[in-house]
C-alpha cells in the first residue's frame, strides 16, 4: 500500500463537473494498493496517517496530528502509484491491485480512518477525477507498507 500524503489548506475532487469530495485544512491522501495488500496494511496505514505529526503547534513546529489539528482527510484512489517506468516509455501497472481487490481495500481504508473520528471526504474509485489542492508548507510525504515490512509493534 502506498500513500502520497500532502498537508493542505484545502482540497477538492471533481467528477463530471460536480464536486464529490472537499475539505479545508487537513490531509489529501493519494492511495494505491498492491495485489498482496490486506487488512494489516490498511490498519497500519490508517494508524500512521492519523498519528503522524505534520501540523504546526503554537510554536510553529510540526507537533500535531490530524486529530489534534481538527482537520479532515480527503482520500483519492490512484492505482498509478504502482506504475513502474524503469523500462521503456510506457509504465507497467502489473503490481497495482486489480479493481476487484482494490475497491474493497479502498473502502476498508476509508472506514478505518472514519472509525478514528476524523472527518473523511473521498473521490470516486475508478472515475476520471480532477483533484485540486493547495499544498500547505509544502508538506508532502510518501508512506508505504508492504507485507512483512514496517509493521508496528504487536500490542498485547
Amino acid at each position: 500500500m502506498r500513500v502520497v500524503l500532502q498537508r493542505v489548506s484545502r482540497g477538492a475532487v471533481t467528477v463530471g463537473g460536480d464536486v464529490v469530495g472537499a475539505i479545508h485544512s487537513g490531509l489529501l491522501l493519494l492511495v494505491g494498493f498492491a495485489s498482496t495488500d490486506g487488512e494489516s496494511e490498511i490498519a497500519w496505514m490508517a494508524e500512521k496517517v492519523v498519528g503522524l505529526r505534520v501540523f504546526r503547534d503554537d510554536s510553529g513546529l510540526m507537533n500535531r496530528s490530524i486529530a489534534e489539528s481538527g482537520g479532515a482527510v480527503l482520500v483519492v484512489s490512484q492505482f498509478t502509484l504502482y506504475g513502474d517506468a524503469r523500462k521503456g516509455r510506457r509504465p507497467s501497472f502489473i503490481d497495482a491491485a486489480r479493481p476487484e481487490i482494490a475497491i474493497p481495500l479502498y473502502d476498508r481504508f476509508i472506514e478505518a480512518l472514519r472509525a478514528t473520528g476524523i472527518r473523511v471526504a473521498t473521490g470516486v474509485f475508478g472515475a476520471d477525477m480532477q483533484v485540486e489542492l493547495v499544498n500547505d508548507g509544502p508538506v508532502t510525504l510518501i508512506l508505504e507498507k508492504s507485507k512483512g515490512v514496517d509493521s508496528p509493534p504487536v500490542k498485547p
